[in-house]
């Protein structure tokens, strides 16, 4: 099995255009409704950009999520990967909602003078809480998949993906999904019953197309612009005629859209180690815990002074990401006991190690 560089690069890339998401929500009107600190100076065009990404910056999470746990149970029983997955995620789901959670509320609290209060709450690591319960409840499926009598369901998938757009057909189920749960707007995914359940079925397809195989990439390798071309449409369709909120049906097929053309460009220019991979490959997960603390900590720095928007939104942007990256590097990474409240793997050897990091690195699930 040939190490996957590709989704290593595509977890990255969706962690850090989900800080960039969260950033726009403080310049919005409506952000304090999500319990976001807001500016003064609000700007609705910088959401428009948005739009195009909140239809699939969820969703690609929870394939990848999903082809990382194909990945973990390569070299697995099942009492194995149970006992791994709530290490690397239960522990910092649990740890996150009575430790970090809460930080970012007091610092809400505190900017707008109201009483501090312990709130631990899920907040935005209820993607953690779903993870862990699909590997729970598709794990019988997964196990049963990857027995080696079984070949001939995998054998029938590989075939199908000879056809341009086979991928595409999952969308049914994604259609099944909007009609049965009617969400209100698609892209509310946190701690609602559509927000589970199109996790789950990405999570499921995520495995599923790891499990078919070379065929599925080839397959998106070679109709990318083609997967580019129908989300783009969609898109616009979306945009003019629906001012951002289409019908469901048209969203669905949008937004894995979008995503197959988004696996067909990353296998076919990101499937190469480096340096920077290995680095941030493994800080992703971490900052993805700590960046709403980071992010109103810095909203509370910066907000008051009443920049125009075009100053302050790259200002925060910055000073999220470097905050972020400084407490990883200077305090998580450097403490083992922090380790495993942050899913990383304990390493004594962190500061005497002599010998130069390789360039390859095991995927975040693996």
């Amino acid at each position: 099995m040939e190490r996957r560089y590709d989704i290593d690069w595509l977890r990255v890339i969706a962690i850090g255009l989900l800080l960039i998401y969260h950033i726009a929500i403080v310049f919005q009107p409506w952000a304090m409704f999500l319990a976001f600190i807001r500016s003064e100076t609000l700007s609705t065009n910088l959401w428009k950009p948005m739009t195009l990404l909140n239809v699939w910056r969820i969703p690609i999470l929870f394939y990848v999520s999903g082809m990382g746990l194909f990945f973990a149970m390569r070299k697995r029983n099942w009492s194995e990967l149970i006992k791994e997955r709530a290490k690397r995620i239960l522990v910092p789901f649990l740890f996150g909602i009575v430790a970090v959670t809460p930080l970012h509320m007091f610092v809400f609290q505190r900017y707008y003078n109201m009483t501090l209060n312990y709130y631990p709450h899920m907040g935005h690591l209820w993607f953690l809480g779903n993870i862990f319960t699909y590997v729970i409840l598709l794990l019988p499926v997964f196990l049963y998949l990857k027995k080696a009598k079984n070949i001939r369901v995998k054998l029938f998938l590989q075939k199908l993906m000879a056809y341009p757009l086979t991928p595409l057909l999952v969308t049914v189920f994604f259609i099944v999904e909007v009609i049965a749960f009617k969400p209100t707007n698609f892209a509310l995914y946190a701690e609602t019953w559509h927000g589970f359940s199109l996790g789950f079925l990405c999570f499921f397809f995520g495995f599923l197309f790891m499990y078919i195989g070379p065929s599925f990439w080839q397959n998106v390798l070679k109709w990318r612009w083609l997967y580019l071309g129908i989300a783009a449409i969609l898109f616009t369709i979306r945009f003019i005629l629906y001012a951002t909120e289409a019908p469901d049906y048209l969203t669905v097929m949008e937004s894995n859209s979008w995503i197959l053309a988004i696996f067909g460009f990353c296998h076919k220019y990101l499937n190469k180690p480096s340096q920077l991979l290995s680095y941030l490959s493994t800080a992703a997960y971490p900052v993805y815990i700590i960046h709403m603390l980071v992010l109103y900590a810095a909203s509370a720095l910066i907000l008051p002074l009443k920049f125009p928007v075009y100053m302050s939104f790259p200002l925060l942007m910055v000073i999220t990401f470097i905050g972020c990256f400084i407490i990883y590097e200077f305090v998580i990474r450097r403490i083992n006991l922090l380790h495993p409240l942050f899913g990383l793997k304990w390493n004594f050897k962190y500061l005497k190690r002599k010998k130069k990091q390789p360039l390859a690195t095991k995927t975040v699930d693996e």
